[in-house]
């Protein structure tokens, strides 16, 4: 089974292909303060997988991910590493989907104090039936044969009085946090933090020099690395992209040529590795798990072939 680790700002880091029991948890949920990895995943039965929390909207640390990865190595997986800065949420969107988020947690928390609320009610009555069949004042008499009824009532008010008094304190707790969540957005937008917001975020010299000092960096080297592509162009160097490809072409990387199950925008999707063991070509069929496949980006590429140029060639002997 291979574990893939994908980042991307869209939808955080996550990762997938692991199992119940198959030892990968032990990695996933642990701190290595070493190597960066700091915050344990957590499993989402929503999503299926592993994730990093609070890793959404935000750029990811490459060498932590690697780390992460190495360890789940060191325990037998075969693991990918995939980062897309690229692919984000416009702030617009991401901010939609925090207030939603709230709006979800306001009515969750509601219903929290809600039910906690009856249970105390239900609890204090309990108390208060049980209380009310005792004569006031009476004393419990010891040796009398009502003594152990006696003190079992007893028993029983005292801990329907605990219950009542501490589901009115975990109701109060929950209508607290449903306040704070409903109140989120108008937090948010508010005019006054909005206006100190802005003027902390386009105010800070400091922060817009060195911004536009990193941009004039990248731009000088990202320049320079295009001119050596360019040169290598001009030598013969093939530089493959998504527009070169399309599914059933044959693409040559690792020494063998894979039938393309799937064109990405960042990588090809061929048969999984293990299909290849005494094979030149490795067809579609030949993937024994259709499930796992392998990700093959652009600058593995070696040469293609479409699927009538393959079938020529397998008819004439030439592979």
């Amino acid at each position: 089974m291979t574990v893939e680790i994908t980042h991307t700002r869209r939808e955080g880091t996550l990762i997938h292909g692991t199992d119940k029991g198959d030892g990968s948890a032990e990695v996933l949920r642990a701190r290595h303060y070493e190597s960066g990895y700091t915050q344990p995943a957590r499993w989402s039965r929503h999503l299926g997988c592993w994730y990093l929390p609070h890793s959404r909207d935000k750029r990811t640390s490459r060498p932590m991910l690697e780390a992460l990865a190495e360890r789940l190595r060191a325990k037998g997986f075969e693991v990918t590493v995939t980062v897309d800065e690229a692919d984000r949420r416009t702030f617009a969107e991401a901010e939609a989907d925090r207030v939603q988020r709230a709006e979800e947690r306001a009515e969750r928390f509601g219903r929290y104090a809600e039910n906690a609320a009856v249970r105390s009610d239900a609890a204090w009555e309990r108390g208060r039936r049980i209380a009310a069949g005792v004569p006031l004042g009476q004393p419990i008499l010891v040796g009398h044969h009502s003594e152990r009824r006696a003190r079992r009532d007893q028993e029983r008010i005292e801990t329907a009085t605990r219950t009542s008094i501490d589901e009115r304190e975990r109701a109060r707790y929950w209508a607290g946090r449903e306040q704070a969540a409903a109140g989120y957005e108008r937090f948010r937008r508010d005019p006054a933090r909005t206006l100190r917001r802005i003027e902390k975020l386009i105010g800070n010299p400091e922060t817009r020099q060195e911004l536009d000092l990193r941009h004039q960096e990248l731009s000088e080297e990202i320049a320079y690395w295009q001119d050596v592509i360019k040169e290598a162009e001009r030598n013969g160097f093939k530089v493959w992209s998504k527009a070169d490809f399309r599914r059933g072409d044959y693409v040559l990387a690792y020494g063998a040529w894979w039938e393309v199950l799937r064109v990405n925008a960042k990588s090809l999707t061929i048969p999984h590795l293990h299909n290849r063991t005494g094979k030149k070509i490795v067809h579609a069929a030949d993937n024994l798990h259709p499930h796992r496949t392998w990700r093959t980006p652009y600058d593995e590429v070696r040469g293609r072939m479409s699927a009538e140029e393959m079938r020529r060639k397998l008819t004439s002997a030439d592979l």
